[in-house]
Formats: C-alpha cells, sequence, structure tokens
C-alpha cells in the first residue's frame, strides 16, 4: 500500500518528513550491543493497540498513535491483520508486538526474529 494512502493530515506528513530527515537511509540504526534496529510510522488511521503476542486477541500492552515513528526489532508471523501474517516487535519501551499491516517500515525490511 503507497505510504502517501495512507496517512492523511499535515501532523503525520511532518512526522514522515522529520523521520526521513533524522533517520539512517539503511536499516535506522545500531544497538550498543552491534545489533540494527529499523523504524517505521503508524499508518491506521486512529492508531493501533499494540500486543504482548503476535496476535490480536493476546493482552493489550500499549497503543501507537497514527503518524508515531517507531523502533523495530524484527518481524515475525503471527495472527493475519487483513491478510497480512506479519508482525513487529517494537523497541519502544514495551518490547510489544503490532500488526505490520498497519506499520510501513523505512528503508529495508526488518530481519526475522
Amino acid at each position: 500500500m503507497p505510504l502517501r494512502h495512507s496517512i492523511p493530515g499535515a501532523a503525520a506528513t511532518a512526522a514522515l518528513l522529520l523521520a526521513f530527515c533524522v533517520t539512517p537511509a539503511v536499516a535506522g540504526g545500531s544497538r550498543a550491543d552491534g545489533g540494527t534496529y529499523y523504524r517505521g510510522i503508524v499508518t491506521a488511521q486512529g492508531g493501533i493497540w499494540l500486543r504482548d503476542q503476535p496476535d490480536r486477541g493476546s493482552r493489550i500492552v500499549g497503543f501507537a498513535a497514527e503518524g508515531d515513528v517507531i523502533s523495530i526489532y524484527c518481524k515475525t508471523y503471527g495472527e493475519p491483520a487483513l491478510n497480512n501474517p506479519l508482525w513487529y516487535l517494537l523497541t519502544d519501551g514495551t518490547w510489544a508486538w503490532g500488526p505490520a499491516r498497519f506499520i510501513a517500515n523505512f528503508g529495508e525490511s526488518p530481519r526475522w526474529c
């Protein structure tokens, strides 16, 4: 899905432009232990609930609003969200899972968990 159709409004556009300006083009950055993290932006109108497992029925542990720029650690298969079975493990403090269907990643696709 093209990103421009997923993020309405000036605030989301500004967040996207800011993310591209401060985010390295390749993967997103490096951690102190030598690993890589990736970046993405929430595209779902109204935001997404973050879960403790890659499953829409698992416990809610957080929320990410539309236009939020997030850190992604890796991806895995889980319960499909609108026919997309990929989920991203987010590293924004909670180590929560978000459905990839509603997160547009910057640069290359996140590595597998």
